[in-house]
């Protein structure tokens, strides 16, 4: 019997969305349950037990353009989130951050102490002792020691000439990290080409 056929697909599907893991997988497969138990239900009409199965129909016909929307808007953000520049990231991360200035030689932070800050160099130079190397104009730091097992600076970072930085505490990136998806995209990306050693420059024209 179709209806039979049509029921046990609809529950196989619905069984079938608890293994989902992500968002996406989880809004088809709930469009597929939709789908089916829409059609047990007019199939109900045929077999002379609709009477029984239309609260079926009402629940799912109104469960399938709400998946369907939800699973456009879920496509949507991704595509933003992937698009999304560096510059519109810090171009929208600016208000929520402070700007300091530090004399030439001040020691921002050392190799081992709590990291509890992300910077972004908004004049001046930054030297990072160990490794000899720079940050300039329009370059953020910091984000590896916020991210590391413990909590830890790995490297010391001391003043090269006068800085004006842009400053954000810990807790304040965390906090966008899991609200704004562009910003946890952001950082996964300069994480990933600190660790790479492609460095974590960002257009500087975005600081001005």
């Amino acid at each position: 019997m179709w209806i039979l056929a049509a029921a046990w697909v609809a529950a196989l599907l619905v069984f079938a969305s608890f293994f989902m893991k992500t968002m996406i997988p989880l809004r088809i497969v709930a469009i597929g349950s939709n789908v089916a138990f829409i059609s047990y239900a007019l199939l109900g009409f045929r077999y002379g037990i609709f009477g029984r199965v239309y609260p079926i129909l009402v629940l799912h016909s109104c469960l399938l353009p709400l998946n369907v929307v939800r699973l456009s808007q879920i496509k949507r953000l991704v595509a933003v989130v992937q698009s999304a520049t560096d510059e519109d990231v810090l171009r929208a991360l600016l208000p929520y951050m402070r700007s300091e200035l530090e004399p030439e030689g001040a020691v921002l932070f050392r190799q081992g102490d709590p990291a509890d800050r992300l910077y972004l160099v908004q004049s001046g130079a930054v030297l990072f002792v160990e490794t000899e190397t720079h940050a300039g104009v329009g370059d953020v730091f910091g984000e590896v020691g916020l991210f590391a097992p413990q909590g830890l600076r790995t490297l010391t970072a001391v003043c090269e000439r006068d800085c004006r930085l842009a400053v954000i505490d810990r807790d304040k990136v965390l906090e966008l990290y899991y609200q704004d998806p562009k910003f946890g995209f952001f950082l996964i990306r300069l994480v990933a080409g600190r660790l790479l050693g492609t460095g974590g420059c960002t257009p500087a024209s975005v600081i001005h």
